[in-house]
């Protein structure tokens, strides 16, 4: 952390506004998915299988990974500006494409383009660092990611309605506008908050070693991969769920997929409001729980009969919950480890939570089928929460040993 001027709105001379903070996570998360109700559509329309369209959902998390593992460091080498600016110039002219593509093929490639999107991730988490503290990094991230999560509740009932309505393109042709109006706001309010910048990118390279080797980090980062895969797995699963299970519309189910960003809303809520006086230590295993223990819940009213959508969609609003309290203050945690290394830390973190993700979405939707109900997507998420309160457990076992050993004798 260095000392910025004060925050000025629309002032690109000093930090960058929570709002615009918000859009620029906010974007990513949108380009996820609001276009999932009309993932059927789509296979459809091109005239593949759903496990094959499926794959814009898949495959973009992977390469989401691979992108962030650049996008962290460059922004440590140029600067938290250029690279925001230049990811949403190219975000728009690859949701043009997507929403013009005349075969699959073009599509998939415009897609792959579009996971420039996941600069808002890195650039927004590393500039809070640059910002805060610690424990008021937890607390502003839970802040950022509260309004964040109104996108991605609200994206899914707006995507299935336009799908509807006028075709899934309508849906690229939507993105294509949001990212142009965060790439105003961003040319605007965006002032650089990176003031130490990295020498070069061979010192970056060797910085990811010594993240990897650091017990503290991994810790931090496999309890956000594993938080953060009940969500990839839910999303890999829930369109198949509501359509082939429940027999919903592309609107139905874009509306029952906004429960889940409701809870993550509330939990971010309560990290803004709590995190900075509980600590994170204890909001990331509350968090972890609650994902846990409302799944759980889920999977005996599925056994028990239960026919109605809510029995299994009501539940989610506890993946969103805990996702929303155990990230924001493991985020603070990771990246202040090594504050002149925020932006590949948030990186490199990024990559760890999209790889495991995606591999979670995939699993999530090979195991589905017609007969299977929702137990398979259920279990899934089940196996992942449950891996996350392992990590947290251990994570806040190695600062308690890392706290209780004396200081080094100076030489």
């Amino acid at each position: 952390m260095t000392s910025l001027p004060p925050v000025r709105y629309l002032d690109s001379t000093t930090p960058p506004h929570i709002t615009t903070l918000v859009l620029m996570t906010a974007v990513g998360s949108v380009c996820t998915n609001l276009f999932l109700p009309s993932l059927p559509a789509m296979a459809e329309d091109f005239g593949t299988t759903y496990a094959v369209i499926q794959f814009a959902i898949t495959g973009y998390l992977a390469l989401t990974g691979f992108v962030q593992l650049a996008m962290g460091p460059i922004s440590d080498r140029i600067g938290r500006r250029p690279v925001m600016v230049g990811a949403m110039v190219l975000f728009v002219l690859a949701s043009i494409g997507a929403a013009n593509a005349p075969s699959l093929g073009w599509f998939f490639l415009f897609r792959a383009l579009q996971t420039v999107s996941v600069a808002g991730f890195v650039v927004s988490r590393a500039a809070i660092r640059d910002m805060v503290a610690r424990e008021k990094a937890a607390s502003m991230i839970g802040y950022v990611t509260m309004g964040m999560a109104l996108a991605p509740m609200i994206a899914p009932t707006v995507g299935g309605a336009l799908g509807d309505a006028h075709g899934w393109r309508s849906n690229f042709w939507a993105l294509a506008i949001i990212g142009a109006v965060c790439l105003v706001v961003v040319w605007l309010d965006q002032g650089e908050t990176n003031t130490h910048r990295m020498g070069s990118f061979r010192e970056q390279a060797r910085a990811y070693p010594d993240l990897l080797r650091s017990r503290r980090f991994r810790g931090y980062a496999l309890s956000m991969m594993f938080a953060a895969g009940t969500f990839f797995a839910y999303l890999g699963g829930a369109p198949f769920v509501g359509a082939e299970v429940y027999g919903l519309s592309a609107t139905e189910v874009g509306m029952y997929l906004a429960i889940t960003p409701l809870g993550y809303a509330t939990g971010n809520g309560i990290s803004g409001r709590f995190a900075e006086r509980v600590g994170i230590f204890r909001m990331m295993t509350f968090g972890a729980l609650t994902t846990l223990v409302l799944m759980a819940m889920a999977l005996v009213a599925v056994a028990a009969g239960v026919t109605h959508p809510l029995g299994f969609f009501a539940f989610t609003f506890g993946i969103g919950l805990g996702n929303g309290i155990v990230l924001p203050s493991a985020n603070a945690g990771m990246l202040d480890l090594r504050p002149d290394l925020a932006g590949s830390a948030a990186g490199l973190n990024g990559a760890m939570t999209t790889f495991g993700g995606a591999a979670l979405s995939a699993l999530a939707a090979s195991t589905l089928s017609e007969t299977s109900g929702a137990y398979p997507l259920i279990l899934c998420i089940l196996g992942s929460s449950a891996l996350c309160l392992v990590c947290v457990r251990y994570t806040i076992g190695v600062e308690k040993d890392m706290r209780a050993q004396p200081p080094a004798k100076p030489a």
